[in-house]
């Protein structure tokens, strides 16, 4: 079964790539932008075929695709190219790749959630003994976390990992009974765990609130999902930028292949591993959404970034900055990107080796 769940791994990882690139040329056929060719996979050339303008291609290597647009990076003349485009039509070409991978996401969630009996958050079943702010002022047991230092737990587990991560000064926000209540500074000191032995952290014993997975439930939860997604992105950024991670704790497409081999091996049975694999198919798709639209050169969201500045500097100049030097700068991105990239894999395959 592994080898099934490393094609599956592939497979997942290029059709989110490829469903990425098909927005963007949704977006541009919607917009009348020309596009000269919409490929499924990249490098050589296996199949393509002519339509009208743009040729539609098949290319030897899964791991994604390209919609190529006229005039993406500098104005060859033709009034149907990109850069020819009006602010709202190039906003909606460029946000739309990863509009699409958010709702496959989406999709794939609410799929997986149809069947669910019952959904999980997190609460407060004790506190230890030594915890020092117990009662109406504090923490209670049945308390239902709802932030943990601003980051809200949308899902159970979530309250854990964040407290692991935590530094002294905790501020958790709880639901009791239908009001939310702060309690700020909580100290992490050594506590008396459940099992009599010492343990240093909060002194919270987190067990799990459960709801019945009503049809609004279910909605609610696989939005929930997908916004808790988008949230370990920006927690992940933050624990890197502040020492909490390192890069060595990232992962490019070899390492994200063999996390989804390593789930489908650890599931009971195919039943579960096929539902944890789609679940991570859905972590992978929203991810991809996030990543893409953050304001780095060559991703979208650099280029979204590039076309707020021209809207500005055309209000406060009345031009534009040239194409040529926006080209040039997603170019060396393209290049510093794809060399980070290289060196994660390089990374991932070292770790597959130990």
């Amino acid at each position: 079964m592994k080898l099934i769940y490393i094609l599956a791994a592939v497979l997942i990882f290029g059709i989110l790539v490829a469903v990425h690139e098909l927005g963007h040329f949704l977006a541009a056929k919607l917009c009348g932008v020309r596009v000269n060719e919409f490929s499924i996979g990249m490098g050589p050339n296996v199949w393509s075929r002519k339509r009208g303008e743009t040729q539609y291609s098949f290319r030897a290597l899964p791991i994604g695709g390209f919609c190529a647009m006229e005039g993406e990076d500098e104005d060859t003349g033709d009034e149907r190219s990109f850069v020819r485009q009006g602010f709202w039509q190039k906003l909606l070409i460029l946000v739309a790749g990863a509009g699409m991978n958010f709702l496959t996401g989406l999709l794939i969630l609410l799929c997986l959630y149809a069947g669910a009996g019952v959904f999980y958050t997190d609460q407060i079943m004790d506190l230890a003994p030594e915890f020092p702010r117990q009662g109406e002022e504090g923490l209670m047991p049945g308390d239902r976390i709802y932030k943990i230092n601003g980051y809200r737990a949308y899902l159970a587990g979530d309250s854990s990992m964040f407290l692991s991560y935590a530094r002294d000064g905790v501020e958790i926000e709880v639901i009791r009974e239908g009001t939310r209540h702060v309690v700020r500074d909580i100290r992490r000191q050594t506590y008396t765990a459940q099992d009599g032995s010492a343990y240093r952290g909060f002194g919270l014993y987190i067990g799990r609130y459960a709801e019945e997975a009503t049809l609004g439930n279910k909605l609610k939860y696989t939005w929930n999902t997908a916004l808790d997604f988008v949230q370990l992105v920006r927690f992940s950024l933050v624990q890197l930028f502040t020492g909490g991670a390192s890069v060595q704790d990232l992962s490019g497409p070899v390492g994200i292949v063999s996390a989804i081999t390593e789930v489908g091996d650890q599931a009971e049975t195919q039943k579960d591993a096929w539902s944890q694999i789609f679940y991570f198919a859905a972590l992978i798709a929203v991810n991809l959404a996030v990543m893409n639209m953050l304001p780095i050169p060559a991703l979208d969201g650099g280029r979204v970034f590039f076309l707020l500045v021209d809207q500005l500097t055309l209000l406060l100049f009345k031009r534009k900055v040239p194409e040529r030097y926006q080209a040039a700068v997603n170019t060396v991105g393209f290049v510093v990107l794809m060399g980070f990239m290289l060196l994660v894999t390089f990374q991932d395959v070292f770790k597959l080796f130990q």
